[in-house]
């Protein structure tokens, strides 16, 4: 049996040094990242709540030769670095409106305590990519949204990361105290190099203990060591320079307030300033994974012109909905803005867009009937020549929509075996998307 007082004991420059273990089995009388050209690839997430419309979203034609609908006509200026994915279904059960269809989405799975929290019972798209990418840079993952609300950034059942929701504290926390430009000499804790040192000089040791413990407390050990690595790795890049790219700059600090307009929250300029803060959080490699909440599930947001709010719209307008599709524009606008900001930023031979893949995505396609069919998923960039950007594909056959989110992770240089469980589970990704 392992005493609940075990160590991991070395010495470090000549002084004893210990690192604390986990709780073990053991411990009880019942035991037994690389890009294009140097640069690295960047996944984003663009999310806006109560879905589309079917009818004015799908494009005409497949392949290269497509034509943007009426409702992405805000990104025809892009659609060259645009892949538009029409005709998926998600896997899951529709068993709660709104929050079934992100759940099946984003996670590949279904939703657990059901008209309860709505929780994801799997860690969401980004997260994924953001536990297995997000040490090689001083902030794991970015979440941020320009409407009140929790997100839907996941790390696990009951566990979000909760969004920015005010531009300019994010800019505090990217660009403020621990921001260093190309060149220039960081802050050091001169602490630092010691508490970063102190898992090697412990090696030894955990590899002893390691040969007592039985499976199930080796893999704890290992989980344990590997969140201590993790922190290590975030402290030693405090003592480095940024990474010395070229289009690294520290942008104009956005606005310290955003104040409603004539009751209407100013979501289009909030989502603007948010766009150019992760634009170079990026470039300057803050971060490599970020997720904008623009509109959560159920909003009622009053947008401009609308006569009401956005969910009760999209069960009450009658007719072909004008007022709804006045709101998606504005939604789609909003993600090509993000566009645009990320297309700005010059990279090498190309821009920080063709080293990102940005999926845009909803809860629901037709908000009236809450349909998983017909989902709406949007790709713009080229994740480092990793996919294929200006096209449309439409499934013939209703396929799995998880298949997406598969590509993804394994674009970005993840060796995933599957995506989602359960009936929203796959083991394929969409071959007509990659490279």
């Amino acid at each position: 049996m392992i005493s609940r007082r075990t160590l991991l004991r070395g010495l470090l420059g000549g002084t004893a040094v210990s690192v604390a273990l986990p709780w073990l089995e053991s411990m009880t009388a019942r035991a037994a990242e690389g890009g294009d050209g140097g640069f690295p690839r960047r996944f984003g997430l663009f999310f806006w709540g109560n879905g589309m419309l079917p009818a004015r979203w799908t494009p005409k034609g497949e392949g290269l030769g497509w034509t943007p609908s009426e409702q992405l006509m805000p990104l025809a200026a892009l659609s060259p670095k645009l892949t538009v994915v029409s005709g998926m279904k998600v896997g899951t059960p529709n068993s709660v409106p709104h929050y079934a269809g992100a759940a099946g989405f984003l996670s590949g799975a279904a939703v657990e305590n059901a008209y309860g929290e709505n929780t994801f019972s799997q860690p969401s798209i980004d997260q994924v990519i953001a536990q297995k990418l997000g040490d090689a840079t001083r902030f794991k993952s970015i979440e941020c949204g320009a409407e009140a609300g929790d997100g839907l950034s996941y790390n696990g059942p009951s566990s979000r990361n909760p969004p920015e929701r005010s531009p300019h504290a994010l800019f505090e926390r990217l660009f403020g105290a621990g921001f260093t430009l190309p060149g220039e000499k960081p802050l050091v804790d001169p602490t630092v190099a010691l508490r970063r040192s102190i898992l090697d000089a412990v090696t030894d040791d955990a590899t002893r203990l390691k040969k007592r413990l039985g499976k199930a407390d080796q893999v704890r050990l290992d989980q344990h060591l590997e969140g201590v690595r993790a922190l290590e790795k975030r402290l030693a890049r405090l003592e480095e320079s940024p990474p010395n790219l070229a289009a690294c700059k520290k942008p104009t600090a956005p606005l310290a307030d955003y104040p409603d307009v004539e009751g209407r929250p100013m979501l289009a300029e909030k989502n603007a300033a948010f766009a150019e803060l992760l634009a170079m959080s990026l470039a300057c490699d803050q971060t490599r994974v970020f997720s904008v909440w623009h509109t959560m599930p159920v909003s009622n947001h009053l947008f401009p012109s609308a006569p009401a709010g956005h969910h009760q719209l999209t069960h009450d307008e009658a007719g072909d909905q004008p007022a709804v599709n006045g709101i998606v524009l504005h939604c789609v606008e909003a993600y090509a803005t993000l566009l645009r900001a990320l297309d700005a930023v010059k990279e090498g031979d190309g821009t920080l867009l063709d080293h990102c893949v940005v999926l845009g995505t909803s809860d629901v396609s037709l908000g009236k009937t809450h349909s998983l069919e017909e989902f709406p998923i949007l790709l713009a960039g080229g994740c480092g020549g990793k996919l294929k950007p200006g096209l449309h594909y439409r499934s013939p056959s209703q396929e799995n929509a998880s298949k997406v989110p598969l590509s993804l992770v394994r674009a970005m240089g993840i060796d995933a075996a599957s995506f989602g469980a359960g009936a929203g589970q796959v083991t394929d990704g969409l071959s007509a998307i990659e490279v």
